[in-house]
C-alpha cells in the first residue's frame, strides 16, 4: 500500500525537494571541501617539485601521471564496488553486510596493491626500455619507490571513506582530511628542503599525510564508540573468510567483484583519456606550448571535478539508502534533485572558464603563446563541463542502483570509440592542434551524458527497489554473520577496530 501510494506521486512537492536538498547538502558539502583540500595538497606537491628544479618537476610530473594511471585510479575504482552494497545495506539496516563488504574490499585492494607496487619499484627499467630520458626517469623512479607505502594507506582509506559516507558520516571525513592537509605543507617542506631529501621527501610526505588521515579516522571511530562497547569484549570479531558454505561464499565474493571490476574500469577509462590527451599533445607541431596548455587544462578540469564528484557521491548514497529501505519514490526524488543541481553547477563551470580564463591562465604561466592557446581552449572545456557534471552525477546514480557495468560500457564507447577518433582527426588531420583534442573531449562528453541520462530516465525504480531487497535484504545469504539490526553505530565501529588491531 505504501509503495503504491508513493508511486502515485508524479511530481515531487516543494517541501520534499527542500528536505532532499538538505540531506544531500549534509552529505555533499564535506565531500566538496575534501575535494578542494585534496586539490590544494596536490598543488603543494607540484609547487615543491618546481622549487627543487626543472628536472625534479619533470620527473615528478612523470611519476605522478604514472602512479595515477597504474595505481590510484585502479584502487579508487575497485573500492567503488562496495558503494552500492554499503549504501543499500545501511538503508535496509543490514549492518553485517556493510561491514563484511568493507573488510572484503580492503582485502581486494591490498591484494591489488602487490602487483602495482612491483610495477612502481621497476619503473626505471620500464621507462628506459621505452627510450625515456635517463635523468627524468631516475627522478620519477625515486618518487615511485618511496610512494609504495601509500598503496597500503589508500587500500584502507578508500573503503573506509565509502563505508562512512554510505551511512552519511561525512563531516568527520572532512575534518580528518583538513587536519592532515594542514600538517602536509610543513612536513613536505621539512623533508624536501630542511633535510634535503628532495623528491623522495615529497613522496614520503604524501604517504605520511594519507596515514595521518587514516589514523585520525580510526581515532574518531574509537572515541565515538558507545560507552558499553569495549575492545576487550569477549565477542569475537567475524573472520574475513567465514562462511557456512564454500559455494555461497564464492557467490558472495563474485557479487562484490562484479560490482568492483566494472566500477574500476569506468574510473580508469575516464582517467586514462586525459592522460592520452596529454600524450597526444606531445606530438603536435608546437609540443612545448601544447603540453603547457594541456597541463593547465587538466588542472582546471581537476578543480571543476570536485563539485560533480561530490554530487555523484551524495546521490549514490541517497539512492542506495532509499532503495535499501524500500522507498523507490525517495530514490527517484534524490535523482531528480541531484541532476538539477548538476545542471546548475555546470553552468557555473562554464561561466568561470569563459569569464575567468585570462586571470586563471596567468596563475600558471606568463608565456604569451601558452596563454593565448589556453584562453582559446578553456571555453571549450567549459562546454565540456555542461555535459561532464550531469554525466558524473548520473554515474553516481548507477552506482547507487548497483549497475556499474552500464557506466563502464558507456564510458568506453563514448571516450574511445567516439571521442578519441574525433580528437585525432581534428588535431592531426584538420590541423586544429590542442583545440581539436578538446573538441574530441567535448564530443565524448556529449555522447556520454546523452547515453547515461537516457538510462537514468528509463529506470524503473520499483524494480530497482526489489533488486536491492534481493541483494541486501535481511533474508539474503550474502553475509553469514549476524544479520541482526544494529541501531547504534558503536558495534560496527568496535568490530572494525578489532580487525585493524588499533
Amino acid at each position: 500500500m505504501l509503495l503504491a501510494a508513493q508511486s502515485s506521486h508524479t511530481y515531487p512537492t516543494m517541501p520534499e525537494v527542500v528536505q532532499e536538498l538538505k540531506k544531500m547538502a549534509d552529505i555533499g558539502f564535506p565531500i566538496v571541501t575534501m575535494g578542494l583540500v585534496g586539490y590544494f595538497k596536490n598543488m603543494v606537491l607540484v609547487v615543491c617539485m618546481g622549487r627543487l628544479g626543472s628536472l625534479e618537476l619533470a620527473g615528478g610530473a612523470l611519476a605522478i601521471g604514472f602512479t595515477n594511471i597504474t595505481g590510484y585510479s585502479l584502487l579508487s575504482g575497485l573500492a567503488m564496488g562496495m558503494e552500492p552494497l554499503c549504501s543499500q545495506a545501511f538503508g535496509s539496516r543490514n549492518m553485517s553486510l556493510a561491514f563484511v563488504s568493507l573488510k572484503r574490499t580492503i582485502f581486494i585492494l591490498l591484494l591489488a596493491s602487490v602487483p602495482i607496487g612491483f610495477l612502481w619499484v621497476n619503473l626505471k627499467p620500464l621507462m628506459l626500455s621505452l627510450h625515456q630520458d635517463p635523468d627524468i626517469t631516475g627522478v620519477a623512479s625515486s618518487y615511485c619507490l618511496f610512494t609504495v607505502p601509500d598503496l597500503i594507506a589508500n587500500s584502507l582509506l578508500h573503503p573506509l571513506r565509502i563505508y562512512l559516507r554510505s551511512k552519511g558520516t561525512t563531516w568527520p571525513l572532512m575534518w580528518c582530511t583538513f587536519v592532515s592537509t594542514l600538517l602536509h605543507l610543513p612536513i613536505t617542506i621539512f623533508l624536501a628542503f630542511t633535510l634535503s631529501f628532495g623528491v623522495p621527501g615529497i613522496a614520503i610526505s604524501n604517504s605520511i599525510s594519507n596515514f595521518n588521515t587514516l589514523l585520525l579516522l580510526l581515532s574518531y571511530i574509537y572515541f565515538t564508540r558507545t560507552p558499553d562497547q569495549s575492545l576487550d569484549s569477549s565477542e569475537s570479531p567475524e573472520p574475513l573468510l567465514q562462511s557456512s558454505s564454500s559455494t555461497s561464499l564464492g557467490a558472495e565474493w563474485m557479487v562484490l567483484l562484479r560490482l568492483a571490476i566494472p566500477s574500476s574500469v569506468a574510473v580508469c577509462l575516464e582517467w586514462w583519456w586525459y592522460e592520452l590527451m596529454t600524450i597526444l599533445a606531445g606530438y603536435l607541431d608546437k609540443p612545448r606550448v601544447a603540453l603547457a596548455a594541456s597541463a593547465i587544462v587538466i588542472q582546471t578540469t581537476s578543480l571543476m571535478y570536485t563539485l560533480p564528484t561530490s554530487l555523484s557521491a551524495s546521490v549514490s548514497t541517497r539512492v542506495g539508502n532509499e532503495l535499501g529501505a524500500g522507498r523507490p519514490y525517495k530514490a527517484r526524488l534524490a535523482t531528480v534533485v541531484a541532476i538539477g543541481l548538476a545542471l546548475l553547477s555546470s553552468l557555473l563551470g562554464l561561466l568561470l572558464t569563459t569569464l575567468g580564463r585570462d586571470p586563471w591562465g596567468k596563475v600558471f604561466s606568463a608565456d604569451s603563446d601558452v596563454l593565448e592557446l589556453t584562453m582559446t581552449v578553456l571555453p571549450i572545456i567549459g562546454l565540456c563541463e555542461l555535459a561532464n557534471c550531469p554525466q558524473t552525477t548520473s554515474c553516481g546514480i548507477l552506482r547507487g542502483t548497483a549497475r556499474p557495468c552500464i557506466g563502464a560500457g558507456i564510458n568506453f564507447y563514448s571516450f574511445y570509440l567516439v571521442g578519441a577518433p574525433v580528437a585525432i582527426v581534428l588535431a592531426f588531420v584538420s590541423k586544429l592542434g590542442l583545440v581539436g583534442l578538446c573538441y574530441g573531449l567535448l564530443t565524448a562528453q556529449i555522447t556520454c551524458v546523452v547515453s547515461i541520462l537516457v538510462v537514468v530516465y528509463k529506470t524503473d525504480w520499483e524494480t530497482e527497489s526489489l533488486k536491492a531487497k534481493h541483494l541486501v535484504g535481511k533474508s539474503d545469504s550474502f553475509a553469514h554473520a549476524d544479520q541482526t539490526i544494529v541501531s547504534e553505530q558503536g558495534n560496527e565501529q568496535t568490530q572494525f577496530l578489532k580487525q585493524v588491531d588499533v
